[in-house]
């Protein structure tokens, strides 16, 4: 289906017209110059002078590029054919603890030891490329909690963005309140049917300026439902870090993230490895299933170009059309020895007619 996105523009077609009418006529202050071999000008130009205003055939193409110029700015466009588009209209963001302890390598995934956040990076990354029809956006804390992708339903960058997270760039300590206030703040504002949460933490909070169960009470009353995942490996006595009681997954507390799920309807997963994370996302997928009823969008395709292009066109025609019967007459006029005097006018419009004659 055709139609004009801004069809007010058409409101300015009298525009030129009106301008003509109010401004008044232009006037040098001098008289009128008169002269005597008008005849011989006219020959050599190859057309007659006016002196009346032009006719509505000189005045025609005029009026054509002013017509194509505001159906151009009037933005014509092509709608096509309804599409369904899958929207459940959930909001999910994710929170991703980037402190010093997430790089950890204790975590195995297809035979191979990696750190807990490369982990993150990719089961999660999965996860948030398959919920189609959901707003998704990436929160990455630390000592402070920050923004690092909007809810958005452009899935892929959200990805990136997860992917390019490092280890530290919010601080070494772990702010998990001041995380899920950042949320809910961006949460309470969206008019969906549900809103989610998922934090994943391999500590506990000791930073921030909110406490953790006072945020999720926050969020509890704004329907916000936080699902939290404790990531590590279980501590162990093995190896030298072991034995000096360094595996950072003594820190994590997981009572606190347990209440935080239980405040707000949610659930806490524990992922000791990428199989148990793995089936944690598939888990979270049964618990929030995407509404697959579609709504619908029609695609646009924008043909401003082809009045534009045709008024540029037009415009060159035009130039070409005032300018060419009057260039030998330019370059008569042009040459260094013209003397403006009317015997020098006389005598070499004679010798031009005399050579155009031989």
């Amino acid at each position: 289906m055709f139609e004009f996105a801004w069809p007010w523009i058409f409101a300015l077609l009298p525009l030129p017209w009106l301008t003509r009418w109010v401004l008044p006529a232009a006037d040098s202050g001098e008289p009128a110059l008169k002269i005597s071999f008008l005849d011989e000008l006219e020959g050599l130009a190859g057309r007659r002078a006016r002196i009346n205003l032009p006719t509505w055939r000189h005045q025609a193409p005029f009026v054509l590029l002013w017509l194509l110029l505001l159906i151009a700015a009037a933005r014509p466009q092509w709608l096509g054919e309804p599409l369904p588009i899958a929207a459940s209209g959930r909001d999910l963001l994710v929170a991703v603890d980037v402190s010093g302890s997430m790089d950890y390598p204790d975590m195995r995934w297809q035979n191979d030891d990696i750190s807990r956040l490369s982990l993150v990076k990719n089961l999660l990354g999965d996860f948030l490329e398959h919920r189609q029809g959901d707003r998704v956006g990436l929160i990455l804390f630390g000592s402070k909690a920050y923004l690092q992708a909007p809810l958005t339903f452009d899935r892929p960058t959200v990805r990136t963005w997860l992917d390019e997270a490092r280890i530290g760039i919010a601080g070494k300590n772990t702010a998990i309140g001041d995380a899920i206030g950042l949320a809910l703040k961006r949460l309470r504002l969206r008019p969906a049917q549900s809103r989610v949460l998922i934090l994943v933490t391999d500590g506990a909070n000791n930073g921030g300026e909110i406490h953790p169960l006072t945020a999720a009470r926050l969020a509890a009353q704004e329907n916000v439902k936080i699902y939290t995942i404790g990531i590590g490996a279980d501590p162990s006595a093995d190896g030298a870090l072991g034995m000096l009681g360094l595996n950072p997954s003594l820190d994590l507390d997981e009572p606190t993230l347990q209440e935080i799920a239980q405040i707000t309807g949610g659930r806490y997963f524990r992922a000791r490895d990428g199989n148990q994370l793995q089936a944690i996302g598939e888990a979270l997928d049964t618990l929030e299933p995407v509404n697959q009823k579609p709504t619908q969008a029609r695609p646009i395709q924008a043909l401003y170009d082809w009045p534009l292009g045709a008024a540029l066109l037009l415009s060159v025609l035009l130039v070409m059309r005032e300018s060419l019967p009057t260039l030998p007459l330019q370059r008569f006029l042009r040459k260094p020895h013209f003397l403006p005097s009317a015997p020098e006018w006389r005598q070499r419009l004679e010798r031009l007619r005399l050579r155009r004659r031989k």
